[in-house]
This record gives structure tokens, C-alpha cells and sequence, in this order.
């Protein structure tokens, strides 16, 4: 009786594995590095990293490649470290190549994807903005143009103010109708998954329909013909962002819009349409998307070694205000710096780093520690 309740759980355990294990996903990925001063050991050890970023990537089926956004490797590794713990439950060096002074390594890596997602998700661009909006085309009903005048246009807008765009519409990541059903019906699952996908904290989601009123030929009474077509835009859009402090997605606005356009060609007068509707709602969504990243700013207190005089100090602060996202910058003695920073404390130390002058010792969600090269 024992033998047969033995065989009967070893059954069922073949046939139903645990939850942990059914969870995990594993991957074959490849990374390379350069080697510098022979040293292989060493560039090895970069190279596995970035091939533990790629299965990482394979898994959450990231569009923005991480490696794309932190070049380097100590703050790659360190993010690896620090922020993606036990999200690789193992890996295998499957084989490793050396050639003209680059190494090449191949692992099998065993990833548990819902915490891949909210490790990429952690390391995002929290001012990334994804714009996807979709309008029909003409006459179809079931037709929908990848780009339109709205949002061309807000893309340039945001641009123009700063802000890094990510355009999801041409990525043809979601079919237009499953964006419709987001935007009517606030589904959470269809806007979490762009949001893992393109590394972006703050998406911006809407559809644009229309109607002709009147149509050019006409008849409006009295043997009179109408000489244009008369349109009729609409536009529904929800603006959902991360929280930066409960990590919750949270719905920032919901609105509608319309406008109007005449013109002797439908095409024409549809264009037109688009056009008035952008100026009359754009404004609305400039302040919303301002008014989080304000509230998202924190205060990132940066340590510089090194720093003797004070022209030094001024050259250093004239850098620190024009990286991307810095809001203020504050000087507190020689080398001590307080500045305004809105995304993950990593991407700062990275864009310092890559301006040649200064070589990064240590950082945190607050605080930044480098070395000035002279």
C-alpha cells in the first residue's frame, strides 16, 4: 500500500511540478566583452553579465534594450546585483570564444519571469514616455493608421520640452482594437504589458474615431449641394503612470476631445480635423505630464572627489546642469553638489560617467560618490 501511494505521488509530481519551478523560464543567451590588458578573467565576467542581461530581456520581451540605456559595465553589474536578485534562479557557461581581443561566452539561464518584469520595470526611464494613439483610416471601419497628425504632434511637443518619446504605434506592439477596449475599459493587464515592454513608467494611451456630417455633393435643401465634407473628430486618451513611491500604476487623467475640419476632400478635411482637435487638447496633457515629473523629482546629493579650485567647481556644476532630466542644481562647498532628478539615480551615474571626466566609486537611490579625472 506504501509502495503504491509512493509510485502515485511520484506520478503526480512528474505530471503536476511545482508551482516555483513551472514558474521559471530558461534561456540560451550570448554577451561579449573587450579584453583589456589580457586580463580575461575579468572581461569573462562582463561578458556573462551582459548575457544575463539578454536572457533577462528574452524573458520580459523588453523593446528598449537595458543595455541600450547603461553602457557601462561596473553600473550594469551593480544593477544586476543590486536590483535583479533572484530573478536568475541559475545559469551554465555553455562555451566561451576569444578572438582579435573580444570574448564571447554562451549560458543557459534559468529566469522567473514575473520577477524579470518588475526588475526591468524597476530599472525604467521613469520620465520615458510611450505615446501610443491610434486613429481609424477614411472610411474603414476596422482600418487603423499606425501615425496621425495628434500624435506626431505630441511626440513633438514632448520633445521639444525634453522629454524622451518612445513611439509604440510603428512597433505594431498591440493590435489597434486591444488599445481601444484599454482605453474604454481601463484594462490594467493591456497597459502593464506596454509599460514592461518599452521600459517606460508614464504611458500615454488613446483612440481617435470620426464622423463625416456632411459629405461634399451633398443636398441641404433648395437644390443647393454642399460644397466641402464636414468632419467631425474624437478622441478618448487615459494618461496611467507608475507611482515612483508604492511602484502602483495609478491613472493620472482620463479625458475626451473633438474637433472639427472642412474641406472639398475628405482626406483634407479629416486632416484638418486632427489639427484642431491637437490644439485643444494638447495643452491639457502637457500640464498633466508635467505636473509628474515635478512630483517625481527627489533630491540626489553628488560627492566629487578631487575637486581643488573653484573654477573646477563651476565647470563641474555648468555639467551637472545640462544632463538630460537634471531639474536644479544646488552647490554646496567644493565638490559637494545637491540636484534636482526625477529618474533612477543609476542613469545619472551613467551619464556622468560617459562624459569622460569623472569615474564613478559608488551610488544609491540618493546619494552619488565619483572621482574627478583631471
Amino acid at each position: 500500500m506504501k509502495t503504491t501511494g509512493l509510485i502515485l505521488i511520484l506520478l503526480l509530481s512528474l505530471l503536476f511540478p511545482s508551482a516555483a519551478t513551472s514558474q521559471d523560464r530558461c534561456v540560451d543567451a550570448e554577451g561579449e566583452a573587450l579584453i583589456s590588458g589580457n586580463d580575461i578573467p575579468s572581461a569573462r565576467t562582463e561578458a556573462i553579465a551582459r548575457a544575463r542581461w539578454s536572457a533577462i530581456e528574452q524573458v520580459v520581451g523588453t523593446e528598449v534594450k537595458a543595455q541600450s540605456i547603461v553602457q557601462n559595465f561596473v553600473l550594469v553589474d551593480d544593477a544586476v546585483k543590486t536590483q535583479i536578485g533572484g530573478v536568475i534562479k541559475g545559469f551554465k557557461l555553455l562555451g566561451q570564444d576569444v578572438k582579435n581581443d573580444i570574448i564571447s561566452v554562451k549560458i543557459n539561464a534559468c529566469v522567473e519571469p514575473s520577477k524579470a518584469r518588475e526588475a526591468v520595470s524597476s530599472l525604467a526611464l521613469n520620465n520615458a514616455i510611450a505615446v501610443f494613439i491610434t486613429a481609424r483610416k477614411g472610411d474603414a471601419p476596422q482600418e487603423y493608421a499606425d501615425t496621425n497628425i495628434v500624435s506626431e504632434s505630441l511626440i513633438g511637443k514632448l520633445t521639444d520640452q525634453g522629454y524622451t518619446v518612445i513611439d509604440v504605434a510603428p512597433t505594431q506592439a498591440l493590435e489597434a482594437a486591444e488599445i481601444d477596449r484599454a482605453v474604454r475599459t481601463g484594462s490594467t493587464l493591456t497597459v502593464r504589458g506596454l509599460m514592461y515592454k518599452f521600459l517606460s513608467n508614464l504611458l500615454i494611451i488613446g483612440t481617435i474615431d470620426h464622423t463625416v456630417s456632411t459629405r461634399r455633393g451633398e443636398k441641404i435643401g433648395y437644390g443647393v449641394a454642399m460644397p466641402f465634407n464636414n468632419v467631425t473628430v474624437r478622441f478618448n486618451y487615459r494618461i496611467v503612470a507608475k507611482n515612483t513611491r508604492t511602484g502602483q500604476m495609478e491613472i493620472l487623467t482620463a479625458g475626451t476631445g473633438q474637433g472639427r475640419g472642412m474641406a472639398p476632400a475628405l482626406e483634407d478635411a479629416l486632416a484638418k480635423g486632427m489639427a484642431d482637435l491637437f490644439e485643444r487638447i494638447h495643452p491639457a496633457i502637457m500640464e498633466r505630464v508635467a505636473q509628474y515629473i515635478r512630483g517625481s523629482t527627489k533630491k540626489v546629493k553628488i560627492d566629487i572627489k578631487g575637486v581643488k579650485d573653484l573654477d573646477t567647481n563651476l565647470d563641474i556644476k555648468g555639467v551637472l546642469t545640462n544632463l538630460v532630466w537634471v531639474t536644479e542644481v544646488e552647490d554646496k562647498r567644493l565638490g559637494e553638489f545637491v540636484v534636482g532628478y526625477p529618474e533612477n539615480t543609476l542613469y545619472l551615474a551613467n551619464s556622468l560617467q560617459q562624459k569622460g571626466m569623472f569615474k564613478v566609486i559608488n551610488f544609491s537611490p540618493f546619494s552619488l560618490s565619483l572621482e574627478y579625472l583631471k
